[in-house]
């Protein structure tokens, strides 16, 4: 790639922008009211706003690799706590995607070096679920299946933390799980249960 193709098509965008709406970058630079976080994948392929729809401005978006909310990890905690405190939003979506590299790569017996402890989280998944995925005899299916339990996890992460739980009492916010499918383009629900699994966990997670 050529850098210095990024500034032209940089120069592109500025100018359709103005195009369209001369206050554009005036307007941007006022503030942000995003009704939406996104946590996301950091995959090259797998673009929050593309997929979504949406413009800058409506998502504020954090991405890692394979959509990881482990609580031990200040850039997502930091970004939750922001979201929900600062700007308030109402949705929090986790976004995993079939074929995800740091899933795969959770699934295989090898040393990665610095990417162990990451991916321990990932194998912490497999470890709770391990009798569906062992059932499951065909390899793709397996790790599509690990994709979508992963993203249910990271849910469940993030319906743990105090932030969360406390704008749930105060005003009410809405977890949701998605998968992004790259063979077909389409956004998956998992249908998250947010009330169910809040039930399921508060005995032990409750942080009132």
């Amino acid at each position: 790639m050529d850098i210095k193709q990024i500034f032209k098509n940089n120069q592109k965008w500025v100018q359709d922008k103005l195009n369209l709406d001369s206050n554009y970058f005036k307007n941007l630079s006022e503030g942000q009211s995003p009704d939406i976080l996104y946590i996301g994948c950091s995959d090259s392929r797998v673009t929050a706003e593309e997929l979504m729809g949406v413009s800058p401005g409506e998502a504020f978006v954090h991405r890692n690799i394979a959509n990881m909310v482990p609580n031990t990890d200040l850039s997502v905690m930091s970004v939750i706590d922001y979201a929900v405190l600062h700007l308030k939003v109402n949705h929090i979506v986790v976004c995993g995607h079939y074929y995800c590299g740091g899933v795969k790569a959770a699934m295989q017996s090898q040393d990665l070096g610095i990417l162990n402890p990451w991916l321990r989280n990932i194998r912490d998944v497999y470890r709770t679920h391990r009798v569906e995925l062992n059932a499951i005899e065909d390899e793709e299916q397996k790790y599509r299946r690990l994709v979508e339990l992963n993203v249910q996890e990271q849910c469940i992460n993030v319906i743990k933390t105090a932030e969360v739980q406390r704008v749930y009492r105060d005003r009410g916010i809405t977890i949701h799980g998605w998968v992004f499918d790259i063979h077909s383009g389409e956004l998956v629900d998992l249908k998250i249960d947010f009330n169910k699994i809040l039930e399921n966990v508060m005995e032990i997670y409750r942080l009132d």
